[in-house]
């Protein structure tokens, strides 16, 4: 899949339909916008671009805001790409690009540096100066520059509209089985496995220290947890996430432990799907009654993996 990083479309791509917006998570009603634009590609015989803003625009505007991402760039790339989009565009989101008028946009970038003849949002998708545009919007100005648009609604279940604020308040909660259903995949936590300081080896655990970065946190406490490697192999184990109270001083890391598992991960990339929450993040008197807890866990973690699908 081709990742662009600036609007000036190679001529490869001119012309291409576009599902436009934000797509953390890139979860059912994502796909449904996703969905919409590859169709209607692969129809006219168009490329199929998938365009999303990074940073999120509440980071620029609010920065202070507690990390909330659902996915990383790379993730969202290859979500993409395992939807059938041709390429990713990546617009880079600034105060600058913010303060750009609704029609501006539409007629410099989306028809002019894009060259694209249709663009696809969800209905509630706004853009410009003071978020002055919508889908209504979109279509109007497109349709006077030669951009076609169509607007999505959202998808639904028996709760509501599936978004990502719904995801990020089940993961908050723990329920990992309402975000793996919003999504239709587990939340997973890529990151590089760092040196530590070997604490859980030292009672016959050890684990593979990961920094949550920008992503949001779930709730504290210990998962179920499966895992893929860069080489395809894939593992299961129980996780501690949060800032293991049993030591100071205190430090968030996301510390999973593998199962029957003896190599060498450090300086790995891994992605560490979060499957199932076991208990919250408590705090121990001693190493044999953190060593006991985490039998214990690893005991509940195995039994509940054993009857899910891989």
């Amino acid at each position: 899949m081709i990742r662009l990083d600036s609007p000036e479309a190679p001529s490869a791509l001119r012309g291409a339909i576009v599902a436009l917006g934000n797509f953390d998570g890139f979860h059912r009603g994502h796909q449904a916008v996703v969905g919409e634009a590859i169709g209607w590609a692969r129809a006219q015989g168009r490329p199929a671009i998938v365009a999303t803003f990074d940073p999120h625009p509440m980071r620029v505007f609010k920065p202070e805001t507690p990390p909330f991402r659902l996915t990383t760039l790379d993730q969202r790339q290859e979500l993409f790409a395992a939807a059938g989009a041709d390429a990713m565009l990546v617009f880079h989101f600034t105060r600058e690009m913010a303060a750009m008028n609704a029609e501006d946009w539409v007629r410099q970038v989306i028809a002019g540096s894009l060259g694209a003849i249709g663009v696809v949002t969800g209905e509630d998708f706004t853009f410009g100066r003071g978020r002055a545009g919508n889908a209504a919007r979109l279509a109007a100005i497109g349709a006077d520059c030669g951009v076609a648009a169509r607007a999505v609604r959202a998808v639904h279940d028996a709760q509501g509209p599936i978004s990502s604020s719904r995801i990020r308040a089940a993961l908050h909660a723990g329920d990992c089985e309402t975000a793996t259903r919003l999504l239709t995949r587990p939340f997973t936590i890529r990151g590089r496995v760092q040196h530590g300081d070997k604490r859980g080896r030292a009672i016959g655990y050890p684990t593979a220290n990961l920094d949550p970065g920008h992503y949001l946190r779930p709730l504290y406490g210990i998962y179920a947890v499966a895992a893929r490697l860069r080489d395809g192999r894939r593992l299961q184990g129980a996780a501690n996430f949060g800032i293991r109270p049993s030591f100071t001083p205190p430090r968030e890391l996301l510390e999973p432990y593998f199962f029957d598992f003896s190599g060498d991960l450090y300086d790995q990339e891994i992605d560490v799907e979060f499957r199932h929450f076991l208990r919250p993040e408590a705090k121990f008197d001693s190493l044999d009654a953190l060593a006991a807890q985490m039998a214990a866990d690893c005991d509940a973690a195995r039994g509940w993996l054993a009857d899910q699908p891989d």
